[in-house]
């Protein structure tokens, strides 16, 4: 109900305005512990993914805390599992702004954030700075100026630097808003990307004799046989995960609508049945071995639930989390099965 009185004047503001108002606020009300209105105790359903105890199967998705600032207030609402990031070696500004657009006529939102971020160095403090203790994904990139072909150097500078701080890992290769990022899944780099990082995160599990898992995140905009292809590449490098899916470049549903046919990712509502026939897909094509972390227009528990249905073992919301706020957490907590 607080979320709901605050939501018309959130989005009366500007989108990034809001945003960092609401992550600020988030982490203001953690501080007041016990009486925190948001806070939830609801544990929901346990599950054992990728080797770890996962409380429930709600997670947050990468991309709304970037930098790891705001940990313990999203913790908070009872997510089982927070995923932060993108970050990437160097710090960088991202794309110029306007880069944010709400849709809410379609539950829609496009981003041209261009992998904003303070650096990897910085997330580090951040995560050593938060009391939280659960299970924490960080999802690592490229710099813009950094080559295609020279991707791999910038994954594993991240890799080495999270390791110790990470739950998992994630390598994202599937946003649009990076020139030539999406290359990366192709046949013609996928396999030595996943094979360096395989094979530097052997070396730093037995330096630190603890194996943190390596999940892949991809795009929804791809052919059946592109996904066939990864889901081979990730077994055969041995990775745990995939996350399916990261945002869509299609304007299907709104093209029609203000800010429709503006450049970059889009996430929410339009996502959804490109997303879930993905996870569908990936199922099939690893049967059932590789477990899926299903992200893309979750914006009630129906669309929750349905993504386990088609062999998802975990959940990941964002722009569900921008459009209905804790409450959608907390309703995904309770009802998933």
């Amino acid at each position: 109900m607080l979320y709901r009185a605050l939501c018309s004047i959130l989005f009366s503001l500007d989108p990034e305005v809001s945003h960092d108002l609401s992550l600020k606020s988030l982490s203001v009300l953690a501080k007041l512990g016990p009486m925190n209105p948001l806070q939830t105790h609801k544990v929901g359903r346990p599950t054992k993914v990728m080797g770890m105890s996962f409380p429930n199967r709600v997670g947050l998705a990468a991309g709304l805390d970037k930098n790891g600032e705001y940990i313990d207030g999203l913790s908070s609402l009872g997510f089982g599992f927070l995923e932060i990031g993108t970050v990437t070696p160097k710090a960088q500004p991202g794309n110029p702004k306007p880069r944010l657009f709400r849709i809410p006529e379609a539950q829609a939102i496009i981003n041209r954030m261009g992998f904003n971020n303070n650096g990897v160095d910085a997330l580090i403090q951040n995560v050593s700075n938060s009391r939280y203790s659960g299970i924490l994904g960080i999802n690592i990139g490229k710099n813009k100026d950094t080559p295609v072909e020279d991707a791999l150097s910038d994954y594993l500078t991240c890799l080495r630097k999270v390791y110790s701080y990470a739950s998992y890992v994630t390598i994202n290769i599937s946003s649009p808003n990076t020139p030539g990022l999406r290359s990366l899944q192709n046949s013609d780099h996928l396999n030595q990307l996943l094979k360096g990082l395989a094979a530097e995160r052997l070396i730093l599990s037995t330096e630190q004799q603890r194996h943190v898992p390596l999940v892949l995140k991809i795009a929804p905009d791809l052919k059946a046989s592109e996904i066939e292809f990864i889901s081979d590449a990730i077994i055969s490098n041995d990775f745990d995960g995939i996350i399916a899916t990261n945002t869509t470049s299609s304007r299907i549903g709104v093209d029609t609508y203000r800010y429709g046919n503006e450049s970059g990712g889009m996430s929410g509502r339009p996502v959804f049945q490109q997303s879930t026939e993905a996870v569908k897909l990936i199922s099939r094509y690893t049967n059932q071995t590789v477990p899926i972390i299903a992200c893309g227009g979750i914006l009630d528990l129906e669309g929750a639930q349905q993504k386990l249905d088609v062999g998802a073992s975990l959940v990941q919301v964002y722009s569900g989390f921008i459009y209905r706020g804790p409450e959608l957490v907390s309703q995904l907590i309770k009802g998933l099965i």
